[in-house]
């Protein structure tokens, strides 16, 4: 298995559009969370050991930031065909299985994820009121090797910042996972 950092995108850069269908078939947007006080973005799939080591803590700081206003979004940019545990139908399996409450959205062509600049599995963004990143980085320093409780440390801090209307800490660091697995193009 090969980690791949995030790619870390400058700070204050506006949140990409996007339009993806949830797993049960619905479009989501990023108009659609107008409003909210910070949008969190992040990249996932199903089958990376380095998302399966923190689901349990992304599904609670989900339920948490939603009950905060936040508006909260995951998106999986796998290649279903080469990788099938990450199709759609398998994504509602996990959205179940993991207790997700936010929309796990899926995005076939990976425009979005190019767009986000997004490397890995997990791989987080946090925007401010204003749609401007805030916060690109680790969820928090555990790791399945490591033996280091998942906190969610890092992100939190974030999450508290940005509600507070205060800049992150400048002190990210980038996530680690798997690479997103991307198409092969011919």
């Amino acid at each position: 298995m090969a980690l791949t950092p995030s790619t870390m995108p400058k700070l204050g850069i506006p949140a990409p559009a996007f339009s993806l269908p949830d797993t049960s078939g619905r479009t989501v947007t990023l108009d659609g969370f107008a409003g909210a006080p910070a949008l969190l973005v992040m990249f996932l799939c199903n089958h990376c050991p380095y998302v399966k080591h923190v689901r349990a803590e992304l599904a609670k700081l989900g339920k948490e930031s939603l009950a905060r206003g936040v508006a909260v979004v995951a998106i999986n940019a796998n290649d279903a065909e080469r990788y099938p545990e990450d199709s759609p139908e398998a994504m509602a399996r996990e959205v179940q299985a993991a207790g997700y409450a936010f929309p796990y959205l899926y995005d076939a062509g990976q425009e979005v994820a190019r767009a986000y600049g997004a490397a890995c599995t997990p791989d987080f963004f946090l925007y401010d009121r204003n749609r401007k990143l805030a916060y690109r980085g680790q969820l928090d320093d555990s790791r399945p090797e490591n033996g280091l409780p998942v906190t969610g440390r890092d992100l939190r801090a974030a999450l508290d910042a940005v509600l507070a209307g205060k800049p992150a800490s400048s002190a990210q660091k980038p996530s680690i996972g798997c690479s997103i697995k991307w198409k092969v193009q011919s």
